[in-house]
């Protein structure tokens, strides 16, 4: 499973996503800033962070926690 989480820099939300997703032992993801990207900007805007998974285009906004996270991972298979 590919996972792509979208944030930008300096973003205390997407610190918090990231602690989130350490809790849930979520498998590897990468991480996009899309601060230099503008259709990325364009795309988001200020609503990051998002956990996108790659193969089902399924993705989830923040907020979010440790059990939202394994359920969606879960749904998703």
């Amino acid at each position: 499973m590919q996972l792509i989480l979208y944030q930008r820099d300096d973003c205390h939300l997407c610190d918090l996503a990231l602690l989130e997703l350490a809790r849930a032992a979520v498998p590897d993801f990468v991480s996009v800033f899309i601060d230099e990207d503008p259709d990325l900007e364009q795309r988001f805007g200020v609503h990051v962070p998002v956990l996108l998974n790659v193969a089902t285009k399924r993705e989830l906004a923040w907020p979010f926690d440790a059990d939202t996270v394994r359920h969606w991972l879960f749904a998703g298979a």
